[in-house]
């Protein structure tokens, strides 16, 4: 990737470009309906466990750093409240994003990279196949699909494992914390993290398809795509994560 500003939004242009491209042909038939299970399939087999184990010490870090801190200020019986709002939220997003492009981004990349330095993609379009359609579509799709169900999961693991450190750990009530959780908390909050879990798997699967579409030098260039490829969209999902954070507390009144 140049380092030149002019370079940088030229590869920020050609990448916007690309989601544009991806959004246009998904209606585009026939869909590929095999390919879609096949890389669900992987994406999910890759991060299921990992995702189930992080969000095990992000639920507990959560609801002790929130549980003292409750507690110092008296408020003790709204520490269950905190700890699920935070997790459901901010915690369960975050993890599934870093997950899915951590583990299947840099597969996505790593795959279609290689294609490309054999030269697949180019023999494709020689053939009249569009390499978005074929390829790229159904890896979007399948790690939205995966992000979403990936999300739930950490939610009833951080949710569960910030229920364990509080009540057994803190010496928390455990009916004062599930009654402060269900009198502050709403359904909007689980639609807002599932939209941004939906958001942050379109996101991490585009960068890594641009990524690895357009890698070129050979394995080490395949090898620095995917390395990109993970920077890019971390940040990128920093940004939509704070976006779309400041516009659902604009949107969505909140419990008092």
């Amino acid at each position: 990737m140049s380092l030149s500003p002019t370079g940088a939004l030229r590869h920020s242009g050609h990448l916007f470009a690309m989601a544009l491209d991806v959004l246009r042909t998904v209606p585009r038939r026939p869909f590929q309906l095999r390919e879609f299970i096949q890389q669900a399939w992987f994406i999910a087999s890759v991060t299921i466990l990992p995702t189930a184990l992080v969000s095990i010490p992000f639920g507990a870090v959560i609801a002790l750093q929130i549980g003292s801190l409750t507690r110092q200020l008296g408020a003790q019986s709204f520490s269950g409240a905190a700890s699920v709002l935070a997790v459901l939220r901010e915690a369960s997003p975050i993890v599934t994003a870093l997950l899915i492009a951590g583990a299947g981004g840099t597969a996505i990349c790593a795959d279609l990279g290689a294609r490309k330095i054999r030269e697949e993609i180019d023999a494709m379009q020689v053939l009249g196949i569009d390499p978005i359609h074929r390829l790229v579509v159904p890896r979007v799709l399948a790690s939205m699909v995966v992000a979403v169900l990936l999300n739930g999961l950490v939610s009833v693991v951080g949710v569960a494992g910030g229920y364990f450190f509080n009540v057994i750990l803190q010496n928390g009530t455990p009916g004062a914390y599930l009654a402060s959780f269900t009198t502050l908390a709403q359904l909007s909050d689980l639609w807002a993290a599932e939209l941004k879990a939906l958001v942050f798997g379109a996101i991490a699967a585009i960068v890594a398809s641009y990524k690895g579409l357009t890698a070129k030098g050979g394995p080490k260039g395949v090898g620095d795509a995917v390395n990109q490829s993970v920077v890019i969209t971390f940040m990128l999902l920093f940004v939509t994560n704070f976006v779309m954070t400041a516009v659902y507390f604009q949107v969505v009144p909140q419990r008092g």
